[in-house]
């Protein structure tokens, strides 16, 4: 998702632990933001790794899974 549809969508970060709309908290909520995009991009590169090496034993797939999971803990 890029900026703008998470600045348009109203998505917010459960954990913000800024005064709301404070300049803080929107600081925050860029931040986080940017940071699930670029997690995002670094995991489509896992996959279309994967897509391109469909060799058996690949870890493409499992590179992919681990650094979207980094955004759930």
């Amino acid at each position: 998702m890029k900026f703008e549809q998470w600045w348009s969508t109203g998505t917010r970060s459960p954990n913000n632990p800024y005064k709301a709309d404070s300049p803080a908290f929107w600081a925050w909520e860029g931040w986080q933001a940017g940071v699930g995009i670029e997690r995002e991009a670094c995991a489509q590169v896992c996959d279309q790794r994967s897509i391109e090496d469909s060799w058996e034993g690949g870890y493409a797939d499992a590179c992919a899974e681990e650094i979207r999971a980094r955004g759930e803990k």
